[in-house]
């Protein structure tokens, strides 16, 4: 059995009811065999990346602790897409979509194949990821990428507001 390693995933949703969906999302990340959910992050809205025309998506990031290896937890996550009707388009990249659930980070593992990079590759571009990643993560330093304090003050700038807690209302 593989030793525990904390996982960072970045959920983000702008299609069908975004904001109760990264809600919902999370009681099934907490549902990942061989996981446990440790923390999450408050809502944020933020505007889409990229050219095509969409809403804007509502994102967090969950961190887990798993026994999983990096492709089994990827699986499980596309499964779980798959559930909010997730659908795949190759051609269309950053388009929207019902649910989205990216490994950010696998402890300090790196990796990277046609099917998973390890920390995402897009992870110091994307505010949408690393203003929720610091607010659970703290001062994190990503080797070869430096302390999220810096990777926030470099990434492009984007329209996003923070929004609550995915548990704490359940009136809207």
């Amino acid at each position: 059995m593989r030793p525990h390693s904390k996982v960072y995933i970045g959920i983000g949703s702008n299609l069908g009811e975004p904001l109760q969906q990264v809600r919902d999302v999370i009681p099934l990340l907490d549902g990942i065999r061989d996981s446990q959910l440790l923390a999450q992050s408050s809502l944020y809205q933020s505007a889409p990346v990229g050219d095509i025309e969409q809403q804007d998506f509502i994102n967090a990031v969950a961190c887990l602790e798993t026994s999983l290896s990096p492709v089994e937890l990827m699986l499980e996550l596309q499964a779980i897409e798959q559930a909010f009707y997730r659908r795949r388009d190759d051609a269309v990249k950053w388009g929207p979509r019902t649910m989205d659930l990216d490994i950010l980070l696998f402890g300090n593992e790196q990796h990277h194949d046609s099917h998973l990079t390890l920390p995402h590759p897009e992870l110091q571009n994307r505010q949408f990821v690393l203003q929720p990643l610091h607010e659970i993560a703290g001062e994190l330093y990503l080797p070869g990428l430096g302390s999220l304090s810096f990777l926030i003050e470099q990434a492009p700038p984007l329209r996003m507001q923070r929004l609550d807690r995915p548990c704490d209302r359940d009136d809207e």
